[in-house]
């Protein structure tokens, strides 16, 4: 008989840190200095090169003033973020849900 291997042998500490990680993300989000990112140079390619914003430009800004639950200066920053927030919150969900219950 062949004895199989795998990879990651003990499953425990590796699903401790990812269960950790996964659920701290909000939380490091939410401590995050929301002034210091505000006042930070763009770093968008095609703002810099055009001058011109993307579709794209001010989504973190929008999406760590709605984490902080300032949803009008999100809305400035950039109106998808009333489309990808949500969609960040279900994959987040699924994947707390795929860690918890099929593990």
């Amino acid at each position: 008989m062949q004895k199989e291997t795998y990879w990651l042998k003990d499953k425990k500490p590796y699903l401790i840190i990812k269960i950790t990680g996964i659920l701290l993300i909000p939380v490091v989000l939410y401590f995050m200095p929301l002034d210091w990112l505000i006042n930070q140079h763009s770093i968008c390619l095609f703002k810099n090169i055009t001058g011109n914003e993307c579709y794209g430009c001010g989504m973190t800004r929008a999406l760590l003033s709605a984490i902080h639950f300032q949803f009008e200066n999100a809305f400035h920053y950039n109106k998808l973020f009333l489309i990808v927030l949500p969609l960040l919150i279900y994959i987040w969900a699924k994947t707390l849900k795929k860690i918890f219950f099929v593990t």
